[in-house]
């Protein structure tokens, strides 16, 4: 059977917000929330094991009043276009209140909506819809930092000795005296350029700020903190949402000395240069420390206890974490007696930014052995990198090369993340002038740092103006490309990138092979195919080959107790095979078939 009559069979089967006051309304709606029921599908254990769960930018996502900017009765009026795409749970960047200095991870207000992305009612609205489709509802819960006008910030700015001055973290500056203002406390640096020390002149110390200077850092070793967040996690937990993403999570603590970071060299000795023209400096004493362990299994017995108290159904708990290794990342989903994230984001692969079948192998097998048997959440893009084109395309072969990375991200073990346009293609579109950048690091860096609106640009729905997005003026411009590349045109086109995208999910839901069994690494020596097995428990084998380069392979696999004959399941143009010691693979070309 050809790659065509395959494709056509697959393809069948296959087939926060601005800131504002909150309303009365919105604040008697937030005091009435009822007891969320799920429905019976929503109460499967394990739901997340082999999942798809599917990034939303609400901001660029779909705007349904005009107004330029995506909302929450957007993404709701989308989610059969994500049933149809096989999405298990969406995750929704923050919808908070919020200045908006960092689009909505600088949140003043954790228990309520940003009346740019509409009200509590229509994210009621969006859960119950959601729940409808068995698709679950992610919040991006931000606990390293707040807003600088949150309430708590506001009282622990006021005075020394208010009662919220130590939920953040403020220090003397170096020699500092009544009268004259110290130096910065170290030499750390913000994640968005310069000192992550601002000056207070009101009480004359300075806080602490990992990321913009609107967002101060929370001082994690207040247990006052803690309680905090639980009733927050609690309040949404009620209101139905199916879990959690931690945002910047290893970064909750830092060294309790406050010693200066290393300074990073290059390989003749001389200081590295990060992106803002300052010298790069390590980690070490501003993430992954001790506690966050502690405070990731309280959040994960607090929220495992819904269960227990009216609120039936599996949450799950996702991490942003930048862990060196996967040893180091296995230490994030906790012990048996004490477990913590059900899923740390596992940027391994996705951070290579080069098609090498060596490094793909290696981190694959480090993740099998590694690991403890533990479900490897693997993330490829977000809100934060440029998009695929940039960091993997080669201008010619993007498409196919899109394929090959999906591939890899839903046919081996574990749950898979993507980011919203990734399932068509969209470009990495950053602007070309200072004036036109919204980020906040583009506004800092610029020109070498051109920060992320690149990769924020308004989901292409279709080839109409705004390519459907919306019916105003976007809030960054929707690229050129989108009159191409669109959901519209691909549903038409049985091999466009979305159909491939829909059909590799079909097989993740569908292949016993596919549920959870073990990645089986193949043809090790091979420099430009990766090849691995997937056994099933009935005993079904299935074999997935992706050629990493441009030019055509032919691969040899061996597959002991096989007959050595293929069932070829799914083929990208122009690659094919019959017999494993004859898999032909185009340029970037993918087969998955079922061992003989």
């Amino acid at each position: 059977m050809n790659h065509r009559v395959l494709s056509a069979i697959a393809f069948a089967v296959g087939i926060a917000c601005g800131a504002g006051l909150i309303s009365q309304a919105q604040n008697a709606h937030k005091q009435k929330a009822k007891p969320f029921v799920e429905s019976k599908a929503g109460l499967a254990r394990d739901w997340w094991k082999n999942a798809v769960i599917y990034e939303i930018y609400p901001r660029s996502f779909q705007d349904s009043n005009g107004d330029g900017i995506g909302d929450l009765n957007g993404v709701t009026s989308r989610l059969d276009y994500l049933k149809e795409l096989g999405v298990d749970a969406i995750w929704l960047t923050p919808c908070f209140p919020s200045p908006q200095v960092d689009f909505g991870y600088d949140i003043s207000d954790y228990e309520s909506i940003d009346p740019q992305y509409g009200t509590m009612a229509d994210f009621d609205r969006l859960i119950a819809e959601a729940n409808k489709r068995h698709i679950r509802v992610l919040l991006d819960m931000v606990m390293n930092h707040t807003s600088d006008q949150h309430k708590w910030f506001l009282e622990s700015r006021s005075s020394r000795n208010n009662p919220y001055r130590d939920w953040f973290v403020w220090r003397d500056g170096k020699g500092e005296t009544d009268t004259e203002k110290g130096a910065v406390p170290n030499n750390w640096q913000s994640a968005f350029g310069g000192s992550s020390w601002q000056w207070d002149e009101t009480t004359r110390q300075y806080y602490y700020h990992k990321y913009y200077v609107q967002q101060p850092d929370l001082n994690w070793n207040n247990p006052k903190v803690h309680e905090a967040f639980k009733e927050i996690v609690g309040f949404w937990l009620k209101r139905g949402v199916g879990g959690f993403r931690f945002d910047a999570i290893d970064a909750l603590f830092e060294d309790p000395q406050f010693r200066d970071e290393e300074v990073m060299k290059d390989e003749k000795g001389n200081p590295r240069i990060n992106p803002f023209g300052e010298p790069e400096l390590g980690h070490s004493m501003t993430g992954n420390q001790p506690g966050i362990h502690t405070v990731l299994a309280e959040i994960r017995a607090y929220t495992d206890g819904f269960s227990h108290r009216g609120f039936p159904g599996e949450r799950v708990l996702v991490g942003e974490t930048f862990s060196r290794d996967a040893a180091e990342l296995a230490k994030l989903y906790g012990t048996a007696d004490h477990p913590e994230l059900q899923l740390p984001m596992n940027m391994q692969l996705g951070g290579i930014r080069k098609l090498d079948a060596g490094e793909f192998r290696a981190r694959i097998r480090a993740a099998e052995e590694q690991m403890h048997n533990d479900m490897p959440l693997w993330v490829f893009d977000n809100h934060d990198r440029p998009r695929l084109d940039q960091r993997y395309g080669d201008g010619v072969h993007d498409t196919e090369i899109q394929r090959a990375i999906a591939a890899v991200l839903f046919l081996t073990r574990g749950t898979a993340l993507m980011y919203y346009g990734d399932e068509i293609g969209m470009k990495t579109t950053p602007p070309t002038r200072k004036e036109d950048v919204r980020d906040p690091q583009g506004i800092t860096g610029w020109p070498r740092q051109k920060g992320r609106d690149g990769e924020r640009t308004p989901m292409q729905w279709d080839a109409k103006p705004n390519a459907g997005f919306t019916a105003g003026t976007p809030w960054l411009p929707v690229p050129a490309s989108a009159s191409t590349i669109n959901v519209e045109a691909e549903k038409k086109d049985a091999a466009s990138l979305l159909n491939w995208y829909k059909q590799l999910i079909a097989l993740k839901k569908s292949t016993p092979a596919f549920f959870g069994s073990e990645n089986v690494l193949l043809d090790e020596q091979n420099q430009h195919v990766l090849s691995w097995l997937r056994p099933a428990p009935d005993g079904s084998r299935v074999v997935v080959s992706v050629n990493l380069t441009a030019t055509p392979q032919v691969v040899k696999l061996e597959v002991p107790g096989s007959s050595g004959k293929l069932k070829p399941l799914l083929a990208s143009p122009g690659s094919d095979a019959q017999t494993l010691d004859q898999i032909q693979l185009a340029p970037y070309g993918v087969l998955v078939a079922q061992v003989l």
